[in-house]
């Protein structure tokens, strides 16, 4: 399903910097990386290493997801919080914002997941053939016919959330991939104060973290003073710190 790619153009918000990382809330509507074609090169990297000439990519969130995403400053930081990001060593969380009321308030989905190759980039559950897919699901709020819902996967699976959701009975608010009609159409914002929990926007998704220590963070465009440790969503965190070896002091 191809849709026009129209990113914001808000400045970006840094919420943490330092010699080996920086830390940045990636809006909805912003790839993380370029895709295919010029008309798809303005991405959050391209946008970042503006600012930051020697940033690199650790990891990834969907253009129509928004969150924190955490980009190494050098290449032995990339190394680093990559290995980690791949062992599983940190912890990923998302509010989304699904259809319907659930009837529990917490489970998990254990639902193995593959590319539905007739209907790409589309993926299904399949028992037969499906890489295992793991998802821990609790419902945050509930707003009658909708609920805003915390969900923490255990693999990293293309689409898992939105499968694993669409599998529960309860797609998530905009997909324009699972929903289906009004469900998809509609992508209610919803902003708390606390700008470390940043709702979902196009997509009714989003990540947020607690990515290190420290009081004043924020360069560039817009300044934010990051509350004490703990005070926020952490959901991108349990990574340590990559030392710097001597000769890149």
């Amino acid at each position: 399903m191809e849709t026009v790619y129209a990113p914001p153009t808000d400045p970006l918000v840094f919420l943490y910097d330092d010699a080996d990382i920086v830390v940045v809330d990636k809006p909805a509507g912003l790839l993380s990386v370029p895709g295919r074609g010029d008309h798809l090169a303005d991405c959050l990297i391209t946008r970042l290493q503006a600012v930051f000439p020697t940033a690199l990519v650790v990891h990834r969130l969907d253009r129509d997801t928004s969150g924190v995403m955490v980009f190494a400053l050098s290449p032995h930081a990339q190394r680093t919080l990559s290995t980690q990001f791949a062992e599983r060593k940190t912890q990923k969380a998302y509010v989304a914002l699904v259809q319907g009321d659930p009837a529990q308030d917490k489970g998990t989905v254990d639902l193995p997941v593959i590319v539905d190759w007739p209907n790409r980039p589309l993926q299904k559950v399949c028992h037969e053939t499906g890489k295992p897919a793991v998802t821990d699901w609790r419902v945050v709020k509930r707003h009658g016919d909708s609920a805003r819902m915390r969900l923490v996967p255990h693999t990293g699976r293309t689409h898992q959330l939105r499968v694993h959701m669409l599998a529960l009975g309860h797609p998530i608010l905009g997909d324009p991939f699972y929903a289906r009609r009004r469900a998809a159409r509609e992508a209610p914002r919803e902003r708390q104060v606390d700008p470390f929990s940043r709702q979902g926007t196009v997509l009714g998704l989003s990540a947020d973290a607690d990515p290190a220590g420290g009081q004043n963070v924020g360069v560039g465009h817009r300044r934010i003073c990051k509350p004490p440790r703990g005070a926020c969503h952490d959901t991108v965190r349990g990574f340590a710190q990559p030392r710097r070896p001597p000769t890149e002091r």
